[in-house]
């Protein structure tokens, strides 16, 4: 593969558990062939350079990965052997750095630490065999991250397009307490059909994160504008790939949208969240988009005759709460969103107590993951 006219190869966009509908059809509307939902991620054909077009514009994806080669590997030698039969030449020099991040396990292979330091050895054997010298290993801030999964005695090596985790957009100066991850809150914003024309409100804000990818999604912001990502760092990326990255970040930018085009309300009962939502918002440029201000949820009206609520109410960890107390809370939100005639109502609910206290009955219910946490996604519409 050379340049951006390379014949299509097979990407991967993982994402978090529950979410893959939400990335897959994402990855359509980008114009990606080939989209297949396998678990935890999405597969799809294209170039490299739609690869790169991914970690520009995917909102819902945690990583972009291009598959280098796929083996058994069932043991130690295995694993080494068959990554040192990829060609790294391709993607690495004497003066690259790398790293290795390792998932899963296979036959005997059970520590992902020790998987991780096989893959390192082979790669770095290999590319003194062929240059006469070996790369460095930075495992902070690696010129080139590599990927491993092993499953079912099997192993695949990928390169990690962005270099890190694409939920970090680069805007998140502060948090709350339990913040969301920028990748899930876009998820939940397309799983729950969150109209970028309609007036939002977040009255649970915490540190802003769903108010402030609503504001990005609205105005037609790149998630990835604001960043730098690991493929500027690779031998290669000098020439053709560089010009059409530029172009695709110029193309963004002009496609941007002054303002958001609905009215972004955030609310929060603590005065420390929102200063943090403030913060991330104008990191993020959308600061002139969301009205902030301190207020109870349960003591909420609608601020317009229609829109769309959208919040991650508290589990229990930030109030404090015995069972009984969050109970409680969680009724008097249910009485104020009574108020909100008209308006459709999504809530990522973590703890089973919010379905049962709240009194009203969900149109549906979605099943997905905040890190090792099953969550359930509700979408209410309020008669």
């Amino acid at each position: 593969m050379s340049g951006t006219r390379e014949a299509a190869a097979r990407l991967v966009a993982t994402c978090a558990r529950g979410t893959e509908g939400a990335l897959r059809a994402e990855l359509v509307s980008l114009g990606m062939r080939h989209v297949r939902g396998e678990r935890g991620a999405v597969s799809f054909a294209g170039r490299l350079e739609d690869g790169l077009r991914a970690c520009l514009w995917s909102r819902t994806a945690m990583r972009i990965l291009l598959p280098l080669g796929r083996f058994p590997a069932a043991d130690a030698d295995a694993l080494y052997q068959g990554t040192r039969s990829v060609d790294w030449t391709e993607w690495l020099t004497e003066r690259t750095t790398l790293a290795v991040d390792a998932t899963g396990s296979s036959g005997a292979i059970t520590h992902s630490g020790f998987a991780a330091l096989k893959v390192k050895d082979g790669v770095v054997d290999a590319l003194r065999e062929r240059l006469g010298a070996r790369p460095d290993v930075d495992t902070r801030d690696p010129d080139v991250r590599i990927v491993l999964h092993l499953a079912r005695g099997e192993a695949e090596l990928s390169l990690d397009l962005a270099g890190g985790p694409l939920h970090r957009r680069g805007y998140r100066a502060a948090t709350a307490e339990a913040p969301v991850k920028e990748t899930l809150a876009a998820a939940v914003l397309r799983l729950g059909g969150v109209a970028t024309d309609r007036p939002f409100l977040d009255p649970m804000c915490g540190s802003g994160t769903l108010a402030i990818e609503h504001a990005l999604a609205a105005r037609n912001l790149a998630p990835g504008l604001r960043r730098a990502f690991g493929f500027q760092r690779w031998p290669r990326y000098r020439g053709e790939l560089q010009s059409s990255w530029d172009r695709m970040r110029e193309e963004a930018r002009a496609a941007a949208l002054p303002r958001a085009p609905p009215p972004i309300w955030a609310r929060d009962r603590s005065a420390e969240a929102l200063e943090a939502g403030r913060r991330n918002a104008r990191a993020a440029g959308v600061e002139s988009d969301v009205e902030w201000s301190e207020a109870d949820a349960r003591e909420m009206e609608p601020p317009a005759a229609s829109g769309t609520l959208c919040s991650n109410p508290p589990y229990g960890e930030r109030l404090g709460a015995r069972p009984l107390q969050l109970a409680g809370f969680y009724r008097g939100l249910g009485q104020a969103l009574r108020r909100f005639s008209g308006w459709d109502v999504v809530l990522l609910s973590g703890n089973p107590l919010l379905e049962r206290e709240m009194g009203l009955r969900p149109e549906w219910s979605h099943r997905l993951w905040n890190g090792a946490l099953e969550v359930r996604l509700l979408r209410y519409r309020v008669p």
